[in-house]
């Protein structure tokens, strides 16, 4: 895949795109599980039962891959590379994306302020470092070692959660 100076591989960009809906699950897991987990307690009637919402998370995880392939398509079609670009590319685009989202949620939902601001904030910083694994991988780092970052990433993030819901810091579980 050619776009002005850049070139890459049908098979770098997919490669490219997972590792970046990795690094997406990675600190969504981290926000949802347990930096925003108490606010899926709240009673609501804007919010699916946590069963129900616990059974359909892969439905939420299948629009980050989405996000994710928007993400890569545009920045190879920018030509950005470098992580800082990158970030500063998946922030800004974060930014609007869930900015929209949440400023339509806010018009024609119960969704609570503290929830949408939640979201806006966790969802933009999540296009950001996607945005800083895509521009590493556009700069040319070499796509095994952006894997082991990522990974190393998503394991803290689980290993962070965990700790987080053991101290009672956030006291909830998917399945109630």
């Amino acid at each position: 895949m050619q776009q002005g100076s850049m070139t890459h591989s049908k098979q770098h960009v997919l490669l490219l795109t997972f590792i970046a809906w990795l690094s997406i699950l990675g600190f969504d897991f981290l926000l949802h599980a347990g930096l925003l987990a108490g606010l899926y307690l709240q009673p609501s009637p804007f919010l699916l039962p946590p069963l129900t919402a616990f059974t359909l998370i892969p439905v939420g995880y299948l629009s980050f891959l989405l996000l994710s392939i928007l993400l890569v398509w545009l920045m190879i079609r920018l030509n950005l590379a470098g992580w800082r670009q990158g970030a500063l590319f998946g922030l800004e685009l974060g930014g609007l994306t869930w900015g929209a989202f949440v400023l339509g949620l806010a018009s024609v939902s119960t969704a609570s302020f503290s929830l949408l601001i939640g979201w806006f904030i966790g969802q933009t910083l999540e296009l950001a470092l996607a945005g800083a694994v895509v521009g590493s991988g556009l700069a040319g780092m070499r796509l095994w070692r952006l894997f082991g970052v990522v990974m190393v990433f998503v394991l803290l993030s689980v290993i962070t959660t965990i700790i987080l819901q053991a101290l009672g810091v956030v006291t909830t579980t998917y399945i109630s």
